[in-house]
């Protein structure tokens, strides 16, 4: 008998998609930077990406695996709603394995000690929970925190929905417990603590103290008070704490029994002595983390002006608890949901670095204006003034490549003529689990993936000769993956007996069958399902940049001899 294990199942979840690692091209018009440093600490690294994020997710895998400290996303919450910028109405196990798509590469990208957090609604929550569960195991989940979204009331519904989940997961739950953390002290939560003995120690908070249900027999001991009167708990109840544990206290002069030294022993707890802030709760108030209106009407409307905010865009103050909780200055951030740009402008303001992706023109007409004016220092809402934000940093803008392998006129799987020299090597690189780091002072290493394992792409049709000599000159000690479209003058089997610190791979022979070529778009949107019919619509985007001068692939020089 196969051995079962409990799990969520839909319809199409054994279907995985063969993702193609794409390249990323950055647009240098489009990338933005302050015109000065601001700091010592502004950060102009962060990365802004546009393009199908499931597909952005594949090509960041292989330079960020185990780096990234949070992931924040704010998905389409498969409600059916007919939101503005996002077709949000998904067929229920399409999006169950959309996402689980998603998760599975987010979980490699975390780094150790990172955490993934998820905003989510009921009506998808808790079988998203359950697929969280299955990616990153049980023992592995945080919490859901309670977030109040709305202060309102609706009266024309049956329920007025005023909150959201965070569903909180992390890589390694022992390793995260040890680097989260705390929330800041509020004023009102230190005026708890009081001094009304003038203890030299300063003000302090009931501890270990009173009385509780359920106690053992040997919790009901007496207690003499310094009034003479000596005490025990009432029927039923026990001391919260041992004999050796208040008389350790006794000893160390921490216990109080009232201003007359009447009154029932209560432990002190110094408020120089707790940690240094206090554990988050799981219920996140409105005004405590602000909620949609404020971010839409009290500050995206007057930062923006002109342009229609998302209905639901999250406050800065929510983003800012939990970078707070999850990342400290200098901490990789990622959003791969960007919307509006939320967690961009405030990683900016943390100091923290980020990346984002976004595949819907709001990259450009609402996150893009955003960050110019973070970055300039212009905005002065959300958690500006609180962190006194002015401004600096910058990030690079990015695009995907276009899929390495295309169908000519004839129907024939060839190199994309977009592709330069360098935009395959550095692609063949990525497939092939090669670092690309072309070395100016060997022309064959385009790329690395140890200290003696290198990669070499090249369009030509490689001589005996040839090999020859780039086997004499890598040496015994080192090894080169070559990847031409053909060599002549010797089969496979000599080559390896031949140059054994050679290996041989042809294109694009070597990676027809590795990848899904030419699909483009993965997206979270019903729209582009195969299994829905949708008139077409006319869809403006920026044109794509070019990475470097183009000089194509020539075509005639990958096909035009026979391969041996």
């Amino acid at each position: 008998m196969s051995k079962q294990k409990l799990e969520l199942t839909w319809i199409g979840k054994e279907k995985r998609p063969k993702l193609e690692p794409r390249i990323l091209l950055e647009d240098p018009v489009k990338s933005y930077h302050a015109k000065h440093r601001v700091t010592e600490n502004d950060i102009f690294d962060n990365r802004l990406i546009f393009g199908d994020n499931l597909l952005a997710l594949k090509a960041l895998e292989q330079e960020f695996t185990g780096k990234i400290k949070c992931v924040f996303i704010d998905p389409p919450y498969n409600t059916g709603s007919a939101f503005t910028h996002y077709d949000d109405g998904m067929e229920h196990s399409i999006w169950l394995g959309l996402m689980r798509d998603r998760l599975e590469i987010i979980r490699r990208l975390l780094s150790d000690d990172g955490s993934l957090w998820i905003t989510i609604d009921d009506n998808e929550a808790h079988y998203l929970k359950v697929i969280c569960d299955e990616i990153f195991g049980r023992s592995n989940y945080m919490t859901s925190m309670v977030w109040e979204k709305d202060k309102g009331r609706r009266s024309d519904t049956t329920f007025s929905v005023s909150h959201d989940y965070i569903i909180v997961y992390a890589k390694n739950a022992a390793n995260w417990g040890k680097v989260r953390n705390l929330l800041e002290r509020t004023a009102d939560q230190e005026s708890r603590y009081k001094n009304p003995d003038n203890d030299p120690r300063g003000p302090w908070l009931q501890g270990d103290n009173g009385t509780a249900k359920s106690a053992s027999q040997g919790s009901r001991f007496p207690v003499e008070l310094p009034s003479g009167r000596t005490v025990v708990p009432p029927p039923g109840r026990g001391w919260a704490f041992s004999q050796e544990t208040l008389n350790k206290a006794k000893s160390e002069g921490r216990v109080y029994f009232g201003a007359k030294g009447d009154g029932m022993p209560i432990i002190k707890r110094y408020l120089a002595e707790v940690q240094g802030g206090v554990v988050p709760r799981t219920w996140w108030t409105a005004d405590e983390t602000g909620h949609n209106q404020e971010a839409k009407r009290d500050h995206l409307n007057k930062l923006l002006v002109g342009i229609e905010p998302f209905s639901t865009p999250k406050p800065e103050r929510l983003l800012q608890r939990i970078l707070h909780i999850a990342t400290n200055p200098g901490d990789l951030v990622l959003d791969s949901f960007a919307g509006s740009g939320t967690t961009g402008a405030v990683a900016q303001k943390m100091g923290r670095r980020w990346i984002m992706v976004e595949l819907e023109n709001t990259c450009h007409t609402h996150i893009i204006p955003r960050l110019k004016k973070v970055i300039d220092g212009e905005d002065q809402g959300g958690i500006s003034d609180m962190l006194n934000w002015q401004g600096g940093g910058g990030y690079r803008y990015y695009t995907l490549a276009p899929s390495l392998i295309v169908n000519d006129r004839w129907g024939n799987e060839i190199i994309n003529p977009e592709y330069n020299s360098a935009m395959l090597a550095e692609a063949l690189a990525k497939l092939e689990g090669f670092n690309y780091a072309p070395s100016e002072a060997h022309w064959w290493q385009h790329g690395y993936s140890s200290e003696r394992d290198f990669i070499y792409v090249t369009t030509q049709n490689l001589s005996a000769e040839q090999l020859q000599g780039l086997s004499d000159e890598i040496g015994t000690e080192q090894s080169l993956l070559v990847c031409c479209t053909a060599f002549r003058g010797v089969t496979a089997a000599q080559a390896a007996e031949r140059w054994p610190n050679l290996t041989l791979k042809r294109i694009p022979k070597m990676v027809l069958t590795r990848c899904e070529w030419g699909r483009d778009d993965y997206s979270l949107n019903v729209a582009n399902l195969p299994m829905i019919q949708k008139e077409e619509q006319e869809l403006v985007v920026p044109a794509k940049p070019t990475r470097r001068k183009k000089t194509a692939v020539n075509q005639s020089d990958l096909f035009g001899e026979e391969m041996e």
